[in-house]
């Protein structure tokens, strides 16, 4: 398989991940996702914005927040996102630690 052909797989498979996230499973909470998976939707657009600045591209966190999600952020937040409880907050911290904050996050 060429490059570019498996660029635009992975492209592919990246925009069903974020179809899937955004418009399949959208009650899937992001604390819920980095919890169990070690990452969010919020990891995406990061990863994102860390591709752009690779590039040269300069991609804020709330223009890659809104690349990916579609929308503002906090249009997104006020649409799908409901409390945490204690328990999963305290989860959610050791998992950001585990697989963001080693990485600058």
């Amino acid at each position: 398989m060429d490059d570019r052909t498996r660029t635009e797989i992975e492209a592919a498979a990246f925009r069903a991940l974020r179809a899937h996230l955004l418009e399949a499973r959208p009650e899937v909470q992001n604390i819920d996702l980095m919890t169990l998976a070690g990452f969010c939707r919020n990891c995406l657009s990061r990863w994102m914005g860390e591709a752009a600045a690779e590039r040269g591209v300069t991609l804020s966190k709330e223009e890659a927040r809104e690349l990916f999600y579609g929308m503002p952020y906090a249009a997104w937040v006020a649409a799908h996102q409901t409390e945490a409880d204690g328990a999963k907050q305290a989860a959610f911290r050791e998992a950001f630690a585990a697989n963001v904050a080693p990485k600058g996050g």
